[in-house]
């Protein structure tokens, strides 16, 4: 790893974008979910003392979820939510938010996901009619139209339609080892750790369900949350939500959504819900047996922002930093497929943070207009 003390780590003080997630975007939150059951006087009780605390109050105790000791909690009571690292206090936040509307807790609302609704109507939706209708005229050359389907997610505008001639997909990478992905791909065992719900969920299974047909990967793992942890993380529910989606679609939707049946019913995709992705720490401090099991994989993919924040340590790196540095520590071949939509990032060429800086300011790094594609087949860690 380089040298982490010239790259602090991001608390909710370190510029405007993670103070405006916990001024601003948290609370948001809490009034959408509010509004979206017809949730009971306790629970509008336990939302309003979270509204209050997530912008006034103090981190405190979470009754009953005791793994939270050893993940940072005994050292953060009392403190601010600003002041302790960003990627803490939002995966507390998320906690306490499913603390506040019953999830846990013996009754009607126990294991009810306050985001459903907002994950069903993303994923029923017309725009992914139209995502999924894309898979009828992929052309020759589905590898890259299905991982860029991935990269995207829910760009519907950047989805399975970009054409090897797009010059819109080329300008918007800030970095594309995609090159260096496919010969990882040797037919042995692919995992791929999931991001969002709904619409960005459909195109990852519909990259697994292409590598599993090609023959590129023999078997695949792929890795949810076990409770739904921020906003619209994949849970084991929403897999069956986008399976429901992909069999009952007409077309390649439907075949694709036929394999990933199969694939499931005989073995060779697996589904992972393990505790620590939704622990608020780096993937750094991953314990034993979720490391192993990266380390049997030919390659594990890590999708999207927060996955790529913990892959390579949620710290302000100086952009120019490796991507191979970062992830050293890692046990196996690595790459991650992530939009930008926060402010670290690793592993870009001087010329091109220059020209985005000079376009954009500091914007790119945050607005979900770029991406990149980030490979480092062979950490230390690994040899």
């Amino acid at each position: 790893m380089p040298d982490s003390a010239a790259a602090p780590v991001i608390l909710g003080t370190t510029g405007p974008f993670p103070h405006g997630v916990l001024a601003e975007r948290h609370p948001a939150i809490i009034r959408r979910v509010r509004d979206a059951f017809p949730y009971g006087p306790a629970q509008h009780r336990a939302l309003d003392t979270l509204l209050h605390d997530c912008t006034e109050g103090t981190i405190g105790p979470l009754p009953g979820a005791d793994r939270w000791r050893g993940w940072g909690l005994d050292r953060h009571l009392g403190q601010s939510w600003f002041d302790v690292p960003w990627l803490w206090s939002e995966s507390y936040f998320y906690r306490r938010l499913l603390d506040a509307v019953g999830y846990f807790a013996p009754g009607p609302w126990q294991g009810i996901d306050p985001f459903r609704p907002f994950k069903l109507a993303e994923l029923d939706g017309k725009e992914t009619d139209e995502e999924l209708a894309a898979l009828d005229a992929l052309g020759d050359d589905p590898d890259r139209a299905l991982l860029h389907g991935s990269l995207w997610g829910n760009r519907a505008d950047l989805g399975f339609r970009l054409s090897a001639e797009s010059g819109e997909a080329v300008s918007a990478l800030v970095a594309d080892d995609s090159a260096g992905l496919w010969p990882l791909l040797r037919g042995g065992t692919l995992c791929l750790v999931a991001d969002n719900a709904g619409r960005e969920l459909v195109p990852d299974l519909l990259l697994i369900a292409h590598l599993l047909d090609s023959g590129r990967v023999a078997d695949a793992v792929l890795h949810l949350k076990p409770y739904p942890s921020y906003v619209s993380d994949a849970t084991t529910a929403d897999l069956l939500d986008a399976l429901r989606r992909l069999t009952a679609a007409p077309g390649a939707a439907a075949r694709y959504g036929r394999t990933l049946w199969s694939a499931l019913s005989d073995g060779r995709l697996a589904v992972r819900a393990h505790p620590f992705s939704c622990a608020p720490l780096p993937y750094a401090e991953a314990p034993g047996d979720l490391r192993a099991e990266w380390a049997a994989a030919d390659l594990t993919l890590f999708k999207g922002d927060l996955n790529y924040r913990r892959l390579v340590g949620d710290r302000l790196w100086p952009p120019t930093t490796p991507f191979a540095e970062v992830t050293d520590w890692f046990p196996g071949p690595v790459a991650a497929l992530r939009t930008l939509k926060s402010d670290v990032v690793t592993g870009l060429s001087p010329d091109t943070v220059a020209a985005l800086d000079a376009a954009e300011g500091q914007r790119w790094r945050t607005a979900g207009t770029h991406a990149l594609i980030q490979v480092n087949p062979s950490p230390s860690a690994s040899a």
